[in-house]
């Protein structure tokens, strides 16, 4: 049995996860998945680790040594789930993996309003707009994030957008010296209009030295094909990094 941590991404909560949760725990897994600080201009990248941790404080307690845990963030969350993975290691939990979907990797000492320009991603949108005649970046959200989540589905969705990430958690460096030594594996959503697929594929195999794993989809996969990336966790092995 696997206690996966489900880690969201900007503007979202952890209603974003619902249907990847329920399909993790239709197969006997357990799923600790919290509502990340929001609408606090204060909050850093640390008050966001510390609240996932204390989740799984709250959810796990005494049986941190009788399941393994994957730490799995999503887009933004990947600025704070290796700092997850990292701080439960130390708590001396069984962390098994940790998993980037369609994730802005950071790298040590690195902000995250200034990731958009080192990573080189403007460049990349601006090219991949022009490729397939400006679906990619496109200002209207059920282009560019919801293409093939259910109208109903994406409605929710932004009905529910929060005020997470702060402009303290954004303007800081990234905290670790050090990518966590904990297994890693990313996943890349083939059809994302927000995070071209050929970028990302660049980005993985400079920071992680890895290749990604590709499925189907556009940037929200977690609403779109939550059985294919519940299926995906559970299946897939980890990569050594």
């Amino acid at each position: 049995m696997t206690t996966y941590v489900l880690i969201h991404g900007a503007g979202d909560g952890a209603w974003s996860w619902h249907l990847v949760a329920r399909a993790l725990e239709s197969v006997g897994h357990d799923v600790v998945a919290p509502d990340l600080p929001a609408d606090d201009d204060s909050a850093t990248l640390e008050d966001y680790r510390d609240a996932a941790v204390d989740a799984v404080h709250a959810a796990v307690g005494l049986r941190r040594h009788a399941a393994d845990l994957v730490v799995v963030g999503h887009s933004f969350g990947a600025f704070t789930a290796p700092l997850v993975a990292d701080r439960l290691a130390v708590d001396r939990y069984a962390v098994a993996g940790l998993v980037l979907v369609a994730g802005m990797l950071p790298t040590p000492g690195e902000s995250p309003n200034d990731w958009w320009e080192t990573t080189g991603y403007t460049r990349a949108l601006q090219e991949q707009s022009v490729r397939d005649g400006g679906l990619t970046g496109h200002p209207d959200p059920y282009v560019s994030y919801y293409q093939d989540v259910p109208r109903e589905l994406a409605e929710e969705a932004l009905s529910r957008e929060r005020d997470h990430p702060s402009p303290a958690a954004l303007t800081a460096p990234w905290p670790l010296a050090a990518w966590p030594d904990v297994p890693t594996r990313f996943l890349l959503c083939r059809d994302d209009r927000f995070f071209p697929a050929d970028f990302f594929r660049r980005l993985v195999s400079t920071r992680l030295g890895i290749e990604p794993d590709e499925i189907p989809g556009g940037h929200c996969i977690s609403l779109s094909r939550p059985d294919e990336v519940a299926a995906w966790l559970v299946g897939t092995g980890t990569t050594e990094r």
